[in-house]
Parts: C-alpha cells; sequence; structure tokens
C-alpha cells in the first residue's frame, strides 16, 4: 500500500546549480531519514535487537481489546484511508454481517506510530493499549519476529499461504513458522506516458522487455523532444534501488538475512551507476513528499514513474490525463545474473499479537476475509482499484477489465502477471538501517567518488551495524 513513511523538507532547485542541488539533497535526506528513525525507535530501536524475550511473556499482560455490551469488539489499527482503511472497512461490512455480535473497531495510527508503540509495548512486555491486529511492512516484519518471540500469532497451519503470491511468504516466516495474512500487492510497474513516448518516436511496443540501457536512452530522446523529465525520485529513500535490486533477486544481505552484501554485490553496483548516469544526464525531477510525488505524476512533468502497483488509484487523480497513461513492465539489469522485469515494491500483512482478549476473533476475521474471500478482493479491485496477492482472485473477470484512464489497456491482467513472477528476497532485519548508509554513499558518489569505494565503506558500516 501508499506507505507514510515519506520525510517532508522543502528544497527549490532551479538554474545551473540543478545538479549541485539534488546532489546536496541525498545528504540532507539521509541525516533527516536517520533522525526521522531515531524519533520513531528510540537512539536504537528494540525491533532492531534480535533477541529480546519480552513477547515471550505478553500473554500474561492485559489487553486493549474488550466487550462491549452483547458485542464482542476486535480492533485493529492501520494507515492510508484509500488503501489499508479501505479494505478493512469492507471487509468489516462482510464480516459483520454474518456477525452481528462483533463489532470491528477500526483506528487510524500512521505507520511510523504503529512501529513505535509495538516497540514501546512490546519491549516492556506491556499489551496495554496495543490492537488486536496490526498490518506490517514486509521490509520490517522480520525485525518484529526475531525481536519479540512469541508476540505474533502462529499462523502456519491456519492460512493456505499456497494460494498467495510466493513472494509474500518469505518476509513472514521464521524457523519454518508464518506468522501473516498476506495483504497487498506491491508489484512493481513502469508507469509511461503514451503521448510523450510517441513524440520522441516511439510506440507501446517499444516499452515491452527493456533493459536499463534502453530505458535511459529513451529517457534522453524524450527529454529532447518534449522537455520533460524522465521520472521523479525522493532522495530520502532508495525506492529505485530496492525494486531494481529485487528484481534480480538479490537485497543488501545474503540468503540469510543478516549477513551484509554489499561489496561485491552486482547489481548493487549497477543500480548505483544508474543512479549516477541519470543525475548526471538531468532526467531526474527531484521530489519531497507524496505531495511532491503526485504534483509531478498529475502535472505531466515527468514521463514515467515506477512504483508498486498500489500507486494507480493515486495516478489516475491526474486531471486531463484520460487515456494518456500506460502501464509496463519495469526495465530490467543489463548484466547482473539471474534479473528479470518482475520486483516487489511496499507492500504489507496484517499480524495478530497473542494474548489480547477476543484474538480468536481477529483470526477468523482476517481469515474468513483477507485469507479466502474471493468476493472482498474482487470489490477490493472493482470498487476501489486495490489489488491484493490472493491467487484465486486472479480467474475473476474484474482482471479483464478495461480501464478508460489507461487507453482502455487491461492494466490488472499486466499486474496479476507480474505477481507471478516476482523473485522471493529475504529483507532480513537491517533494511531501513542499511538504506540510511546507502543513501549517505550515494550522495559521495554524485561527489566524484569511485562506486567501488563507496561499496567498501557499505560493507564496513553495514558489518558494524550488524554486529
Amino acid at each position: 500500500g501508499t506507505f507514510d513513511y515519506y520525510i517532508h523538507f522543502s528544497i527549490t532547485i532551479c538554474g545551473n546549480s540543478r545538479k549541485t542541488e539534488m546532489k546536496k539533497m541525498y545528504l540532507f535526506a539521509a541525516a533527516v531519514a536517520l533522525a526521522a528513525s531515531l524519533t520513531a525507535c528510540g537512539s536504537k530501536a528494540p525491533v532492531d535487537n534480535a533477541g529480546t524475550q519480552a513477547g515471550e511473556e505478553t500473554t500474561k499482560q492485559e489487553a486493549s481489546s474488550t466487550s462491549s455490551g452483547d458485542k464482542k469488539t476486535v480492533t485493529f489499527w492501520a494507515w492510508d484511508k484509500e488503501f489499508n482503511i479501505a479494505a478493512l472497512e469492507m471487509a468489516k461490512e462482510i464480516y459483520e454481517t454474518d456477525h452481528p455480535d462483533v463489532e470491528i473497531n477500526i483506528v487510524e495510527v500512521g505507520q511510523n506510530d504503529v512501529v513505535q508503540k509495538l516497540n514501546t509495548g512490546l519491549g516492556s512486555g506491556s499489551l496495554k493499549g496495543l490492537p488486536n491486529a496490526v498490518p506490517i511492512e514486509d521490509y520490517r516484519i522480520q525485525s518484529f519476529l526475531k525481536s519479540y518471540p512469541g508476540a505474533f500469532m502462529d499462523l502456519t497451519s491456519e492460512i493456505n499461504y499456497d494460494n498467495f503470491a510466493a513472494y509474500k511468504k518469505g518476509p513472514m516466516t521464521l524457523e519454518g513458522k508464518s506468522y501473516g495474512i498476506p495483504w497487498d500487492n506491491g508489484a512493481a510497474v513502469l508507469y509511461y506516458r503514451k503521448d510523450m513516448i510517441e513524440q520522441a518516436g516511439y510506440t507501446e511496443e517499444d516499452m515491452q522487455d527493456l533493459t536499463w540501457s534502453k530505458f535511459i536512452e529513451m529517457g534522453k530522446k524524450i527529454k529532447e523532444a518534449t522537455g520533460k523529465k524522465m521520472i521523479s525520485m525522493d532522495p530520502s529513500d532508495i525506492e529505485l534501488m530496492k525494486l531494481t535490486m529485487q528484481s534480480a533477486g538479490t537485497w543488501f544481505t545474503k540468503e540469510d538475512g543478516t549477513t551484509p552484501d554489499m561489496e561485491n554485490n552486482a547489481a548493487l553496483r549497477e543500480c548505483l551507476q544508474i543512479i549516477k548516469t541519470i543525475t548526471d544526464d538531468d532526467l531526474v525531477r527531484t521530489y519531497s513528499g507524496w505531495a511532491g510525488l503526485l504534483e509531478g505524476v498529475n502535472k505531466g512533468e515527468v514521463a514515467f514513474q515506477l512504483k508498486g502497483c498500489w500507486f494507480t488509484p493515486s495516478i489516475m487523480k491526474g486531471e486531463g490525463q484520460d487515456g494518456l497513461w500506460r502501464v509496463a513492465k519495469i526495465p530490467r539489469l543489463d548484466s547482473t545474473p539471474n534479473a528479470t522485469n518482475a520486483s516487489n515494491l511496499g507492500g504489507g500483512s496484517w499480524y495478530i499479537l497473542n494474548g489480547v482478549e477476543n484474538s480468536d476473533i481477529a483470526l477468523d476475521f482476517l481469515k474468513t476475509t483477507f485469507g479466502e474471500n474471493k468476493e472482498l478482493y474482487n470489490r477490493l479491485l472493482d470498487e476501489k482499484g486495490i489489488v491484493g496477492t490472493y491467487l484465486p482472485s486472479q480467474e475473476s473477470e474484474v482482471y479483464n477489465k478495461e480501464i478508460p484512464f489507461f487507453g482502455n489497456q487491461k492494466i490488472y491482467q499486466e499486474i496479476a502477471s507480474i505477481t507471478k513472477e516476482i523473485p522471493n528476497v529475504n529483507y532480513g532485519t537491517y533494511t531501513y538501517a542499511f538504506q540510511d548508509i546507502v543513501m549517505a554513499e550515494i550522495q559521495k558518489i554524485l561527489q566524484g567518488e569511485d562506486i567501488d569505494t563507496a561499496m567498501k565503506s557499505m560493507q564496513v558500516q553495514a558489518e558494524a551495524q550488524a554486529r
């Protein structure tokens, strides 16, 4: 889903200082991101220290969900009114119709606040004030599972994981046990402006089976023909790097999710070179925050946007752009082994806290809705444009629906095909800590540091972090 970890700050770039200022933004963004993470979780968040035993005692603590009158209450925390909360509201409507004795209480809580409150409560061994269930981002869940053993309900025998996209199960599984109900789809999509590529002499056929070298060449020609930048990027995040690395089946760590893999990582090296190239060639429109992203896309300031498919409802808000946008698979790395045109960006799943009153009802609710209800997923797609990872729902005719905004392209068919091809990687426990390291080194690369030197520095810093 659309996660609210974006960090808001304002920087103006103008005149001939555009490249210099953009490079400065990376260093500033890294500092801001680090400060934000420390504010949210403390100087070293409990969730970053695997082995904390607090979760083992949470079943003994008091719970936040209570019974109200003749109804039993189950509480969910979630963020994003147009995505997670909208989905919960629809699931609530379906469930409460058949369970009049149950009240599903949905509370809007920002993602950073969810992380902080879970750390505080589970770290102290107290469930006071915590909900029955929460969404947790796939990039974060391994840290929670390792830091708070016993805190989350084991769902290994409750959910048929074969019914979900294969890449979703990996992050929620630890030592052979799975703890989540797979939820939203982060299948990475290349959104592109058909009118802009045509001005540069390209066709929709040219957008198929792209490599990054071809994609960058297209960006240069489109800028020459239209004056528009190739893509928007937020210097406070490394989304481009995350989705590109996963497309090659690799991450910042080795397969164990803990051993840093920076210095000799072929995909990482190629990603760093891509960022340097598109920055040096002035093909990037920088932005800060969600509003800045939407402004560039919805006002037609860029020809392309690489995002998770959860971005579809937002891109459709562009006024006067009906029929101009299309979707395609993302470019693949040119020289990295096992590179594909499929990847994931963002996304999360549902997790149930052990020991909170009515946790059995929370399980029944999630299992019978998000765990197996095709009607729910079909309605979410048809009415809200929300794509899940429940594979049986992809057999529905809703996936064959032509979308006028995208020139009657059957975009959900494209997304479904990508979902089945996404490489499964172990995000491990250090994704955000390593992100800060990488962002700082990117700034040095943009100032002229050799990429290999930067990668050695990343490795040293990551090993220190992982000790």
